[in-house]
């Protein structure tokens, strides 16, 4: 039988049609959707334009050592995508915490910790009580807003995320209205909320921070628990990614960019050229747009091509820098930590997935969301500024010599998740039939995050399959991978 023909059963009725689906785009939504659509019986054709798969969650090679395009993390509520990482064979891959625990890195103080507690049984109801007794020892916060806490998660929880007068308020004056003063919000809210949204709290909607501290911080006691990939992103999603696609029976197609999509009688002509210019067509029945709102509008037709370049003005784009260092020994002691009264925000050590490490080094990235005020300097000065930065955090860095440094930029990272934003993401199914769209800038409900992402893409893969029209479903159980395992 042909790959990506396979006769299936399915949940409420016998085996579907096989149909030729095409998916454009091989990041995180792209992958996700080409996977679904294939697991449902579907002949697929996944293009890419780069030479690797994964997007902006991917590596690439810098002389003899992997470097991640982003320093990604995942939350254990992060069903979609952990079901991915199921569905890759690579959960193995990758730490998640027995419990949330976050070292805060402060200048001239002792490091300060946010981690969840077992709340006895009494107290495991009430919401955020497994964060209660670090938030009540986080000397970061005065005590007057320490107190004040309760009362703003309480609120939090009654917010509904998908009402649009939620969506059109600013998430810092929300803050502010419960309470919650500058020291709160920035070694609190903005210290979760700003690499999570890439914006800080008053340029955020508070409809999409309130979707990020309801699933994560206020929800089960597990679900902020934090998640890392310990070897590079692009064996995840790349080399892992690539095989379970072939096992599929997907046809994947790298350094082919896509020029034209068009209606055909039949259903739709891809226009296609390869690293060489040389150009040829696909001929398919649907097609799920999984790439950057801007190469969307340029392929697609009118009028879904005129709507996706209209979101993508209106959402606009905020930027991640991220400056690495190469020291000669080991300066940070655990994972990962956030920075507090520093430029630092994020520092992450990533030693084992560098791959050509000298004896004794540690390889550290010091990760900066909304960056729009890095992305104009160059990189002698930021590698000069950060690594300056560390060493009024981690005295261990002051006698560190710095073998390496450079910096990673992703000027059009993420849109911006400002006030209002929630109105202009447009819905997986669009007004041409059979042609879906999928990415983290999509109406997912969620922030534009790797979880996000993946959700679009099985969303999208519904919607041209199966004709389901939900643009921003909801966990409702389990995430399950293509052999009805249940995700780890």
């Amino acid at each position: 039988m042909t790959p990506g023909r396979r006769s299936r059963e399915h949940i409420g009725g016998g085996a579907r049609p096989s149909r030729r689906v095409a998916v454009l785009g091989g990041g995180l939504a792209g992958l996700s959707a080409a996977l679904r659509c294939a697991d449902d019986g579907h002949e697929v054709t996944l293009l890419e334009s780069r030479a690797r798969l994964g997007g902006l969650a991917g590596s690439f090679r810098r002389r003899d050592a992997h470097v991640d395009t982003g320093q990604h993390v995942f939350l254990r509520c992060c069903h979609a995508y952990r079901g991915l990482l199921a569905r890759l064979d690579v959960t193995g891959s990758t730490t998640l915490q027995e419990r949330l625990d976050v070292t805060v890195l402060r200048p001239g103080a002792a490091p300060a910790r946010l981690r969840r507690d077992r709340p006895p049984a009494v107290l495991g109801l009430l919401p955020g009580a497994h964060l209660a007794r670090a938030l009540l020892r986080y000397d970061p916060v005065p005590w007057r807003e320490r107190l004040a806490l309760p009362r703003a998660a309480a609120a939090l929880r009654r917010l509904d995320p998908a009402d649009p007068a939620v969506d059109a308020q600013s998430f810092g004056d929300w803050l502010r209205r419960y309470g919650q003063g500058p020291a709160a919000v920035a070694a609190l809210w903005d210290l979760v909320g700003t690499p999570t949204l890439n914006a800080r709290a008053d340029e955020a909607s508070l409809a999409l921070a309130a979707t990020v501290f309801r699933l994560g911080l206020l929800g089960d006691p597990d679900a902020s628990d934090i998640g890392w990939a310990r070897v590079p992103l692009s064996d995840l999603h790349d080399t892992a990614a690539r095989r379970a696609l072939d096992d599929a029976g997907v046809r994947v197609r790298l350094a082919t960019r896509v020029r034209h999509v068009t209606r055909a009688d039949d259903g739709w002509r891809i226009t296609v050229a390869g690293r060489d210019g040389a150009r040829d067509a696909l001929a398919v029945d649907a097609v799920v747009c999984a790439l950057p709102p801007e190469a969307a509008a340029a392929v697609l037709p009118d009028p879904v091509g005129t709507q996706v370049g209209d979101a993508a003005e209106a959402l606009g784009a905020s930027p991640i820098v991220d400056v690495h260092l190469v020291l000669d020994r080991p300066v940070l002691p655990v994972p990962f930590a956030a920075g507090l009264d520093t430029e630092v925000q994020w520092v992450f050590d990533r030693s084992a997935a560098h791959g050509a490490l000298p004896a004794g080094a540690q390889y550290l990235v010091v990760s900066l969301s909304a960056a729009d005020a890095y992305t104009g300097l160059g990189a002698a000065v930021l590698v000069e500024r950060f690594r300056t930065e560390l060493t009024r955090l981690l005295p261990a860095a002051a006698e560190a010599r710095l073998i390496d440094g450079f910096v990673t930029r992703e000027p059009r990272a993420t849109f911006r998740p400002a006030p209002g934003s929630g109105a202009r993401r447009p819905a997986a199914r669009t007004a041409l039939p059979a042609l879906a769209l999928a990415g983290a800038w999509t109406d997912t409900g969620w922030p534009a995050t790797m979880e996000g992402a993946v959700r679009s893409g099985r969303t999208a893969a519904a919607v041209v399959t199966r004709g389901h029209d939900d643009p921003r479903p909801r966990y409702d159980g389990p995430e399950r991978d293509g052999r009805g395992r249940v995700a780890a």
